[in-house]
């Protein structure tokens, strides 16, 4: 079954002083750095970062596989990593939805689940519905291209948020490629499971954004980016994705202000 993105009908807590950090396994064992840009910029906001050392997968993999007792037993274990009530800020859309829109069905009658799932937001989610964050960028001019996770659209309106933020780079140029909300084929098992599908799909929407001519593009899960960057390194193209967290935390250091300087004088 479908789950449809219900953002509109959730209502946003204050601004807190402590938050939780889900980094999600792909950061954790492959890209960390997006982990540690995301903390770094959550705490130039002024709030306080936790990060819980036993975090692991949110079980979505076996979830969508159909390994029930597998998923709930992952789930359970991420529950208990999460014990103070504060905000849960996840840098992926899709574990988002699991942890979210999930949870509650495959974790049913446990003491306080549907608490804990009302306590996760996704990172841009979060920037703009409860932070209301506003951007200064002090990045040089580009034009870059925006790729939502098809499971994070539907589920968290990413797609929404990111582009929201986006917006409020005055040197950003965001431009729409084709197909935009089209899958990039990973789906996680599926692309192992029906390889021929999955590098088709991902082979229109690397496409797709070369199309657009754009010098990078940016999205909030790195599940599709890996996907992504991947069938473009293979086709020998230097365009490639970078995490929101870690593009947002570049351009809004008043560090860069001397690129942004030279390049608007030329």
């Amino acid at each position: 079954m479908t789950t449809l993105n219900t953002q509109h009908l959730r209502s946003y807590p204050q601004k807190p002083k402590q938050v939780y950090l889900y980094g999600t396994c792909l950061v954790d064992s492959l890209y960390p750095d997006s982990g540690i840009d995301a903390i770094e910029f959550l705490e130039q906001q002024g709030i306080e970062v936790l990060f819980p050392q036993g975090q692991t997968c949110c079980g979505q993999p076996a979830y969508t596989s159909g390994y029930q007792d597998e998923a709930k037993a992952v789930a359970l274990a991420q529950v208990a990593q999460f014990p103070l009530d504060i905000p849960i800020v996840i840098i992926s859309g899709s574990c988002g939805g699991m942890m979210r829109h999930h949870y509650p069905d495959l974790l049913k009658g446990e003491n306080g689940i549907d608490e804990f799932c009302q306590r996760i937001f996704e990172f841009t989610e979060f920037l703009v519905h409860v932070l209301k964050i506003k951007l200064k960028d002090y990045g040089k001019k580009e034009k870059i291209a925006l790729h939502t996770s098809c499971a994070a659209r539907r589920e968290m309106g990413v797609h929404i948020t990111g582009r929201a933020l986006i917006k409020q780079l005055s040197n950003v140029e965001l431009v729409d490629h084709n197909y935009e909300s089209e899958c990039c084929g990973f789906g996680g098992t599926f692309s192992l499971k029906h390889g021929d599908i999955s590098g088709a799909m991902v082979k229109d929407k690397s496409k797709h954004l070369l199309d657009a001519d754009v010098v990078r593009y940016i999205s909030a899960d790195w599940g599709c980016m890996t996907n992504i960057n991947g069938a473009l390194s293979y086709q020998k193209k230097a365009l490639r994705g970078e995490h929101i967290a870690s593009y947002l935390l570049k351009r809004t250091k008043p560090t860069n202000k001397v690129n942004s300087d030279d390049n608007a004088n030329k």
